[in-house]
């Protein structure tokens, strides 16, 4: 049996068949058009003379079998039918491949910008940088100051808040300079981020390489973001008049909204690639994934928490804390909830027990899937998430022993994105890929 693609027919003319596959064709173009597919036009030389009709009618029967003439009866004219689509579901296959491969790398490239911009802005806390720019310029802002008489300038707007009158008095523009740099650059990245995300986002929109689910997830995701310069602002904006840093609730809610935002790109990336067909070990697997990437996300809330209030500079012993396992004094201010968000004390002690709580957790979530299934990819996924989270702990407790040098601090801040980062992924495991969306031609 011998395939011949359409193009050798077209060369011969189609009016070079049987007077029945004349017969065919012409009832397919009086029918509803003749639809011929360059990448499914093939036809079997060996066919007798009555089937050509079937096989040139395929691609017509393809779109509305009911209205075409010749494409009404046989079995052999099905099989033909099914085997057009068969080649149009490959094509479509290939093509959501490709594209869901493009859409995957640039949210990786998104994901890598976010968790630097994360790290930046965790230096630039560090060092105290982050209210060294006191104006928020969106476009002119990006150009930094470039003349001895623009750097004086801008230290003459730093010079009017309290921060520098009560921490920094008697600072030099040189030495001004080292903490603009900190904070210049993380306006910088944030502003970056936007048109890493908006330039593709638009051009991937417009070619159709963006399935339809995702349009509107992906721009709520840009406008979120956009939200998020907006957040950065109201943040340093806390620490301007009245006080000598910027408000812990504020910081949370910045770090917060930017973990957001890197957990959500992680969702519909890994949404995107393929994954493997194991069941969940146990019934409960995949609703204790989704707590513990819950989890997660608060854990480095209240380490926001902690950071906004200098508190990891305080009880710098583990695993007593004050010299106990529960400490005193941790409810003296009145009401007695707002030492959850204002007592340096008590907001370290909820954050040691959030990593207490994530250790469980994942233990908890390791051991009942290596118990259920131990083959599976979810038991496998487990047992990382597992050692990611006590490498973190780790981390977390090197950071507070050795009083926060800036290396490990930001070794624990990176550590959580990857905590969190591997969370959502493993998560998303337990649904697998999005469902295909096969277009119409």
């Amino acid at each position: 049996m011998r395939i011949v693609p359409i193009s050798f027919l077209r060369r011969g003319g189609i009016f070079g068949l049987s007077k029945a596959g004349r017969r065919g064709a012409t009832a397919c173009r009086k029918g509803s058009g003749l639809v011929l597919h360059g990448l499914v036009g093939q036809i079997n030389a060996g066919t007798s003379p009555a089937d050509a009709p079937a096989l040139f009618c395929a691609g017509a029967c393809v779109k509305n079998p009911k209205r075409q003439p010749c494409c009404r009866s046989t079995g052999a004219d099905r099989m033909n039918a099914t085997t057009v689509n068969a080649h149009r579901s490959g094509h479509d296959s290939d093509r959501i491949d490709r594209n869901r491969r493009q859409v995957r790398r640039w949210l990786a490239v998104v994901l890598v910008a976010l968790a630097v911009l994360v790290l930046v802005g965790g230096a630039t806390r560090l060092t105290g940088s982050g209210l060294s720019i006191t104006e928020w310029k969106p476009i002119h802002g990006v150009i930094p100051p470039l003349t001895a008489a623009e750097w004086q300038e801008e230290f003459e707007l730093y010079k009017r808040i309290p921060q520098y009158e009560q921490i920094n008095k008697g600072m030099t523009v040189d030495e001004f300079k080292s903490i603009f740099w900190w904070e210049w650059a993380h306006r910088l990245i944030a502003r970056s981020i936007g048109f890493v995300f908006a330039v593709p986002l638009v051009f991937f929109w417009f070619t159709g390489r963006i399935e339809k689910r995702l349009r509107w997830p992906l721009a709520g995701l840009l406008a979120l973001g956009g939200f998020q310069g907006f957040i950065g602002w109201w943040m340093v904006s806390s620490g301007l008049a009245e006080r000598v840093s910027v408000s812990q609730y504020r910081l949370a809610t910045h770090l917060t909204i930017a973990c957001l935002i890197f957990a959500l790109t992680m969702w519909i990336m890994r949404a995107l690639a393929p994954h493997s067909e194991d069941a969940p070990p146990t019934a409960g697997a995949r609703r204790m994934a989704g707590i513990i990437a819950c989890t997660a996300i608060f854990q480095i809330y209240l380490g926001a928490l902690v950071a906004g209030l200098h508190a990891g500079l305080t009880y710098n012993t583990w695993p007593l804390m004050d010299g106990a396992l529960v400490p005193g004094g941790l409810f003296v201010q009145q009401p007695w909830w707002i030492n959850l968000f204002e007592n340096p004390k008590t907001v370290q002690f909820v954050h040691r027990l959030g990593a207490y709580v994530l250790f469980a957790l994942t233990l908890i979530h390791l051991v009942s899937s290596l118990r259920a299934a131990p083959e599976t990819t979810h038991a496998r996924r487990a047992l990382v998430l597992f050692g990611l989270v006590c490498l973190q702990a780790t981390i977390g407790i090197l950071t507070l022993v050795w009083q926060v040098p800036l290396a490990w601090a930001l070794a624990h801040q990176g550590g959580a994105l990857v905590v969190l980062g591997f969370a959502i992924a493993h998560w998303r495991g337990f649904y697998g890929e999005f469902p295909r969306e096969i277009a119409d031609d």
